[in-house]
Parts: structure tokens; C-alpha cells; sequence
């Protein structure tokens, strides 16, 4: 039985139950510092049977959250958070953190079964100019006993006057680095779990920087004897579908469609771009995960 509820605190977080069970905070107005280029995110975020999948400013990357959309490389300006690469100095922190804004919501609402969050947003350069003007659509619903499914849309307006290009380290010139877009930081107990896709199951090296559909990754608890498992999965028209993937297990836990990995999307002035993905998280391993790609599948092409 599905009985899906929010509960909203205002001017801060929306929180979304199944039953008992707190499946995810979306944090739209942070209170991060501006170094950390504040932006809303997800965090926690829980399997159906109430198990953390995610981490929240970890000590060696403070600017990671949960799950969260987030830009290194924006024209010169950083809406990642932290240091930016700079072509042949490597990082270097720079006064230049941009803000993702909240500015009203468009819509709210529940049923049993299915949440849909909609707000706009204002993304704001460190200096204070305007980038982007974004709507962003989110929704979560049930799709087994066993897991649910997170939606993620949002379109980037460029209300700068002139071109913007968002590209990654990797366009910057550091290899393999491709980072950018919709990213989720996994617990720190799942540190070398496995990386999930079609046809393979392996490490962050053996498959970062491959173009997937989709790409799951199976993390094991601390304290209980249980493993969970996160999914994401690119829609078809997204910029250079199928994308290469930032992914990790080595050292930390991550997973990343990077449309931006190694090429730049150009949005002119006055036009937008859109993205769109859908994440499943279960209870489960990773012979779930193509079943849990063709649930997720299916609500994104319905959405």
C-alpha cells in the first residue's frame, strides 16, 4: 500500500513520507556558505524500507549533497561549489560561487501515490549577475515493493545577454574529469560497491567516461544486513544522449550523467536548454537493476 504525504517547512525544506517511512528532504532554500555555490538538493535520501542512501558535506568535498544539480563550469563561473580548474593551473578557488535561487513555486501537490514539486529559479553569478532564469519540475512516486522512483526535469533559460557555454574540468583540460549536472554522493560505507549498466559490472575505473542509458550502483550498510541500490537514467532527448558518465566507487561513492563531460552544450542568449532524468531507489542488488531501469523508464517517458 501506497500512502505518499509532504510535509512543508517554509522558506527552507519539503519533506516526503511513504507512510512512516521519510523517503527524502528537498532543501530548496540551503544555508550553505557562498563557497559551497548554495543550490537546493535532496538530502536524506532513503529506500522504502528506511535505509540512507546518500551523504550530505562530506569532509573531503563539502559542496557534495545528497543528490543535487550542480554546474562546475559555467562560461568562468562555478555553480558546483569550491575550487574551479583552470586550463594548465589545476584548481584554484576563485570569488566566483554562483547561487541557484528559489523564487516561487509553481506547484505542490500529493495523492496517495505520486508528489509533483515545481518551482523557478534565479541561478546568480558570485558577483551578482543574472545567468539563468530555470523552472524545475520533481516528482517521486512508488513503482514496487521494494523501491520508488525520483523524477528530475528542469529548463535553463539564459537571461545573461550572451552566450553560455556549460562544460566540465575535462573541457578545461584535465582528463577523465568530466563531472557536471544531475549528481548524487553515496554513503561512505559505500565506498568500492559495484557500478551497474547493461552490460557490465565493475568499478568507477573500468567505466567512467562510457556512454550508458542508465547506470546503477550497489552500496552495502553499515550496522544492518542490507544493500541498497540507486539508479539513474538519462532521458533520450537529453544533449548528447546516451551520455558518458562521472562515476565512482574508488575512494568515495558517485554517479553522475555528465552531458558535459567532454563537450561543451552552448545555450545562445534568450534560449533555453532542458534535462530531464529519472532515479530509482531500492532495496536491492544488481541483478535489480535492469528491472528497476525499465520501471524507471517507464515514469519518465509518462511524466
Amino acid at each position: 500500500m501506497t500512502n505518499l504525504t509532504i510535509t512543508h517547512e517554509i522558506d527552507r525544506e519539503i519533506v516526503v513520507r511513504d507512510g512512516d517511512v521519510e523517503l527524502f528532504r528537498y532543501v530548496y532554500i540551503p544555508d550553505n556558505p557562498q563557497l559551497e555555490s548554495p543550490r537546493p538538493y535532496f538530502y536524506p535520501i532513503r529506500t522504502r524500507a528506511g535505509h540512507d542512501t546518500g551523504l550530505y558535506r562530506p569532509h573531503d568535498h563539502v559542496w557534495h549533497k545528497g543528490i543535487t544539480w550542480s554546474l562546475p563550469v559555467v562560461n568562468d563561473e562555478n555553480f558546483w561549489g569550491g575550487p574551479t580548474y583552470v586550463r594548465d593551473k589545476g584548481y584554484q578557488q576563485l570569488p566566483n560561487n554562483g547561487t541557484q535561487g528559489h523564487r516561487r513555486f509553481t506547484e505542490l501537490s500529493q495523492t496517495a501515490d505520486r508528489v509533483v514539486i515545481a518551482h523557478e529559479l534565479d541561478w546568480t553569478t558570485e558577483s551578482g549577475q543574472a545567468y539563468f532564469s530555470e523552472t524545475r519540475r520533481i516528482t517521486a512516486q512508488v513503482t514496487g515493493e521494494n523501491s520508488w522512483t525520483l523524477t528530475f526535469s528542469t529548463s535553463l533559460e539564459n537571461v545573461s545577454g550572451a552566450q553560455i557555454a556549460i562544460g566540465s574540468p575535462t573541457t578545461k583540460g584535465r582528463e577523465n574529469a568530466g563531472y557536471g549536472g544531475l549528481f548524487w554522493r553515496g554513503l561512505r560505507s559505500f565506498t568500492d560497491g559495484s557500478l551497474v549498466t547493461t552490460d557490465t559490472i565493475g568499478t568507477g575505473n573500468d567505466v567512467r567516461g562510457q556512454r550508458h542509458e542508465w547506470m546503477a550502483f550497489e552500496g552495502k550498510h553499515d550496522h544492518i544486513d542490507a544493500t541498497s541500490l540507486v539508479l539513474m537514467l538519462d532521458d533520450t532527448r537529453n544533449p548528447h544522449h546516451p551520455p558518458q558518465w562521472f562515476a565512482r566507487s574508488e575512494e568515495f561513492a558517485a554517479l553522475n550523467p555528465a552531458p558535459f563531460f567532454s563537450e561543451e552544450v552552448v545555450i545562445p542568449a534568450g534560449e533555453s536548454a532542458t534535462f530531464r532524468y529519472g532515479v530509482g531507489i531500492a532495496d536491492g542488488v544488481a541483478a535489480d537493476a535492469p528491472a528497476l531501469a525499465e520501471a524507471v523508464r517507464g515514469i519518465l517517458a509518462k511524466d
